[in-house]
């Protein structure tokens, strides 16, 4: 990541996640614990190799921050039926996500970040390796 910026705005603007190393990751999920703390509710997108990847990528954000699971929203396409890369996007007001095919797309997590109380907090962080909130810092 680049020097001199933390590791939160090193990612913006980044097509993929970067590789990086366990200290790397656990200065990255401090920051975005600290970031996220000031919002009330959160978006999610997961850009995956595949629909199966993109529900883990999802369901280890839930797990680890503490979120209820969203619902895969029944308008959207069967899970089973998509095949190869995908775009998730998760939207906590309304409880539920799609999947989409989307061929072209880096992989990573995107998280935006709402606040009506402090609408300065709002913000969007990423792109975040998938398994990035899998990890517990010691």
């Amino acid at each position: 990541m680049a020097d001199g910026l933390s590791p939160l705005k090193a990612l913006c603007g980044l097509r993929s996640a970067p590789a990086l190393d366990a200290a790397q990751q656990a200065a990255l999920r401090q920051e975005l614990r600290q970031a996220m703390a000031p919002c009330e509710w959160f978006t999610i997108g997961v850009m995956a190799p595949s629909a199966e990847a993109a529900v883990v990528a999802l369901r280890s954000c839930e797990r680890a921050l503490g979120w209820e699971p969203l619902e895969h929203d029944p308008a959207g396409e069967a899970l089973a039926s998509i095949e190869g890369p995908v775009f998730l996007k998760g939207n906590q007001n309304s409880g539920r996500f799609l999947v989409r095919r989307e061929a072209g797309l880096g992989e990573g997590i995107l998280i935006s970040g709402h606040s009506a109380v402090q609408p300065d907090a709002e913000d969007t962080w990423g792109p975040l390796p998938l398994g990035l909130l899998d990890q517990h810092d010691g």
